[in-house]
């Protein structure tokens, strides 16, 4: 068995950088020949700790870390510039180069005009000497390299994980696509054949003066839009998203077609009809038709009703039917209304689906408009 590595947070491991340098400034002040005093003790220590927020605000830091040093430096307490090599190192690893070499250069200039401001009389090359002991240009490019070094490390692998996703998603596509033709060519056959079939009944009966059975003709009319709905899939795969998929405007087919079953289906629509997302157009088609055909194939229904209306900012849509579904007895969720909820929840919508107390079935969903896509 493999043992589980327990990772620190990174809060915890800034604090403790932080922690760790402010106590290493306040030490090397106590070595020196002059003591620090108050002062310039809590400047030493703002130095370090500011370091814990180097990641969520570098240039900030970059800037307390410069003021303190320049501050504890024209008191007279000559330690090294730690904390803000670290925060120089901080600010080029989260990409502001430029806004770094400004405050790298605008330190070293004004370092030396620090330490003359304590000591008037001290000759300036001792000054220029002291404020190189505190901030080595070497140091400052060091740290620069190693901020950029980090930076573009993490850049590529950040790259490197992003073209891995990009082909993945390009390998189910494809394997989406060949699933999408193999689908296509085995129902399109079987569509067709009951298709044929059923047209032909209703032809010869037509030529025989018989009555055709509205079943029969309901039959013909969906196996045809079912081969057309296939047919549209495949192309809108093939031809990413270009074809224009079903909305609302194709609701009044599927009642009518509803009706041609024996099914007295009525369709009202609420407040002023308006252009849609294509997403929310193509779900509230989707949703009719799942529920309608929920209530031919199972509810054992005689009357649907569907509402479409029209709100602020959403659309709702409701399906009812007086089938035999109860509330005391629930029919168990099928793959229609499972994809249904997935449709639903994917544009951030709410949908019920349950027995009404009167008897029957009810679809309630409600889509967001405003910030669907």
């Amino acid at each position: 068995m493999g043992t589980r590595r327990s990772r620190i947070p990174a809060g915890v491991t800034d604090w403790a950088i932080a922690v760790g340098v402010a106590v290493t400034l306040l030490i090397a002040a106590r070595s020196i020949e002059h003591p620090a005093g108050v002062l310039g003790n809590v400047l030493l220590a703002v130095s370090g700790l500011a370091l814990a927020v180097r990641r969520r605000q570098p240039i900030a830091v970059l800037v307390v870390t410069g003021l303190c040093a320049l501050g504890y430096q024209a008191l007279g307490v000559d330690v090294a510039a730690i904390a803000f090599l670290f925060a120089v190192y901080a600010a080029v690893r989260a990409g502001h180069r430029l806004v770094t070499i400004v405050a790298a250069v605008l330190m070293l200039v004004t370092l030396p005009i620090a330490v003359l401001l304590t000591a008037p009389d001290l000759r300036v090359s001792d000054a220029l000497a002291q404020s190189r002991g505190a901030l080595e240009i070497a140091w400052l490019i060091a740290a620069g390299a190693a901020g950029e070094a980090l930076r573009q490390a993490e850049a590529r692998a950040d790259e490197a994980e992003r073209t891995r996703e990009e082909a993945a998603l390009r390998r189910a596509n494809s394997e989406r696509l060949h699933i999408a033709r193999e689908l296509h060519d085995s129902l399109t056959h079987q569509i067709s054949v009951v298709t044929v079939q059923a047209t032909v009944a209703v032809h010869l009966a037509r030529k025989r003066g018989e009555p055709v059975p509205d079943a029969l003709v309901a039959i013909e009319q969906a196996g045809r839009e079912a081969a057309r709905e296939l047919r549209a899939t495949l192309e809108a795969l093939r031809d990413d998203g270009k074809v224009t998929a079903h909305g609302l405007d194709q609701v009044p087919e599927l009642v009518e077609r509803a009706r041609t079953t024996g099914l007295a289906a009525t369709l009202t629509v609420e407040g002023q009809p308006r252009s849609l997302p294509v997403a929310v157009d193509r779900t509230a088609y989707r949703i009719v038709q799942e529920s309608l055909t929920n209530v031919a194939r199972h509810a054992g229904a005689a009357t649907a009703s569907v509402r479409i209306g029209y709100r602020p900012g959403a659309l709702a849509i409701q399906v009812d039917d007086d089938g035999k579904a109860m509330p005391s007895a629930p029919p168990t969720p099928g793959v229609g209304l499972l994809g249904m909820r997935e449709r639903v929840s994917a544009l951030g919508g709410r949908l019920r689906a349950e027995p009404r107390g009167e008897g029957g079935f009810t679809v309630e969903a409600e889509l967001p408009v405003d910030h669907a896509t």
